[in-house]
């Protein structure tokens, strides 16, 4: 083979791989900006699988009663106040400003615990698409706040070509109204804390959790519903993104997920708290807040794409190299 093309791959696995390695004394968890206790809730669900949320009401119900359990062992003395709280993704099914009943009980989950909290719905429209919103639930105030997930998962939360895909397999109309993307970052302020918010499926794509941080996100959230996809890796896999997330922009990120593995992750990667799955659980932990900017941040994809380049530049170069030689060869 040509010497070339080899340096070329040899150095496309060691420079990322050096410049980590070099980049280890940059990890900082130190609390830039002081710290906030946060609370995760895992009200977990009913049933496991495609059919998790065939009872939306237990599944809020749920979380309301894991809500006001945390209140009132805040109350005796067992569970330190929060400075805020944050649902998983999904945690309301039921659109809270379309039905009073399933907004008075977040209401008085809310208002137990006295601080803000950020919960997880499906808005429905009177016309249009569904919205997989984040709200963000004040003590007596209510709703204050939303975002919108803007990168919706393809056969999960809406069905491109419908018609052709129904050809293979019905259960395409197990999602009958799509979901719709949003388009405005997501960056709540929750008692003076910027919390940055990436839905679930969000957390694997670099702009999405990025856009938080430049736009001051201080601490990440990834609301999640891992219901759906049973007791698979999958959630592990969600876990392992949102690891590489608290190292790439130094932050914190806390993962509460309807069904667990919920977890508090420090800006080092360390997770410091995680439930078990399936299993109604409650985590509350001092996070240090920070809010400046990683090289990682500051560039984006900027190294991907030059690393992209290279490699394509190898490629070109060793076809070019082979289409000389043959010519060569028959001449």
């Amino acid at each position: 083979l040509p010497r070339g093309p080899l340096v070329a791959a040899a150095l496309a696995v060691l420079v990322p791989v050096t410049g980590a390695l070099a980049a280890l004394p940059l990890v900082d968890d130190s609390a830039e900006d002081g710290t906030a206790t946060v609370a995760a809730v895992q009200g977990n669900v009913p049933r496991l699988g495609l059919d998790f949320n065939a009872q939306r009401r237990a599944v809020l119900d749920n979380h309301v009663a894991r809500t006001r359990e945390l209140a009132a062992d805040v109350k005796a003395g067992r569970a330190p106040q929060p400075d805020f709280v944050l649902w998983p993704e999904n945690s309301s099914d039921i659109d809270p400003y379309a039905n009073a009943d399933a907004a008075e009980v977040i209401d008085g989950a809310v208002d137990a615990i006295g601080v803000p909290t950020v919960i997880g719905a499906v808005v429905a429209p009177e016309t249009g698409k569904l919205r997989n919103t984040l709200i963000e639930w004040e003590p007596d105030r209510g709703p204050v706040a939303t975002y919108d997930k803007r990168h919706v998962q393809p056969f999960g939360e809406y069905i491109p070509l419908r018609p052709l895909v129904r050809l293979f397999n019905s259960n395409v109309d197990r999602v009958s109204r799509d979901f719709g993307a949003g388009t405005k970052i997501g960056v709540f302020d929750l008692a003076g804390t910027k919390v940055g918010l990436a839905t679930c499926y969000e957390a694997a794509f670099d702009w999405a959790v990025r856009d938080t941080v430049t736009h001051g996100a201080q601490l990440i959230s990834v609301p999640s519903n891992n219901a759906t996809f049973g007791r698979s890796e999958m959630t592990y896999q969600q876990l392992a993104m949102s690891r590489v997330r608290a190292v790439e922009h130094s932050r914190s990120v806390v993962v509460p997920v309807t069904s667990g593995v919920s977890a508090v992750i420090r800006p080092d990667g360390e997770i410091v708290a995680e439930t078990k799955m399936f299993t109604p659980d409650v985590l509350v932990e001092k996070v240090p807040l920070r809010s400046s900017l990683t090289p990682a941040t500051r560039m984006g994809t900027l190294p991907e794409a030059l690393l992209v380049a290279l490699a394509a530049a190898g490629l070109g170069w060793s076809a070019l190299r082979s289409v000389r030689a043959r010519r060569t060869g028959a001449q």
